[in-house]
């Protein structure tokens, strides 16, 4: 009995060189568009993808890979000893020396650090630039750590204040000097509050949890960003 024969050879010949030629395609596909490869070290600088989520998620838990991400990417940020004990300890404590945050640079976890470079290059200044006709120069906020429970009760769930793991935005400084805030420019139909409704939507792309006054009255002069998993309770509201 014949176990081969060109026939057969030819009839599975084909089909392999079609899987083999689409596979290579699909290789250098990937390899050009690393924002979709799920294998590629995550660059800040690439556009976002399908796959940039997933990556940015894997940081919260590594802030030695995350500080190899800012490094990759360009990203000027110093990394501050650990602080706090117990329930507000911070061992990862990253400045970021050239985000044009104000009044100052708090420290956060690394995790937040590259969501906030990623949200001002592909949500901010994107959203700026097409409402407003302008950059943002400035962005104004409440701080990053407060050693808390979630709206400072005596007990329940510790806020992602407390380890420096979010951060309260309250307003945008454009370069032409006008200032939009939260608290006077979310309701209405102006451009200024469809700026800021599309930055808070673009902060749920690259945060665990966005809060903005549409998730209540407490919100309602800042937006709350943290890096809380989704799975864990984030939401983006």
């Amino acid at each position: 009995m014949r176990l081969f024969s060109p026939g057969r050879f030819d009839r599975w010949a084909f089909p392999l060189l079609i899987f083999a030629a689409l596979l290579l395609s699909g290789q250098g596909w990937l390899m050009a568009h690393p924002e979709y490869n799920p294998w590629a070290p995550l660059d800040l600088r690439d556009p976002p993808g399908w796959a940039t989520e997933r990556k940015l998620s894997a940081l919260r838990d590594d802030a030695a890979d995350c500080r190899a991400v800012l490094a990759r990417s360009g990203v000027a940020f110093t990394a501050l000893p650990p602080a706090g004990e117990a329930t507000c300890a911070r061992p990862d404590r990253t400045v970021l020396t050239d985000f044009p945050l104000s009044p100052r640079q708090p420290p956060t976890t690394c995790a937040v650090a590259a969501a906030l470079e990623l949200w001002l290059r592909t949500g901010v200044q994107p959203a700026a630039r097409e409402l407003l006709g302008t950059d943002v120069e400035r962005i104004e906020h409440y701080g990053a750590f407060s050693c808390r429970r979630v709206y400072g009760r005596g007990e329940g769930a510790w806020s992602e204040h407390s380890t420096g793991n979010a951060i309260d935005i309250a307003a945008f400084v454009l370069a032409d000097g006008r200032r939009i805030t939260v608290a006077g420019d979310w309701a209405g139909a102006e451009p200024s509050a469809e700026f800021l409704h599309r930055v808070r939507d673009a902060g749920c792309q690259v945060f665990g949890t966005v809060l903005s006054p549409d998730y209540n009255a407490a919100h309602r002069d800042h937006l709350h960003l943290d890096q809380q998993a989704r799975g864990l309770g984030g939401v983006c509201r």
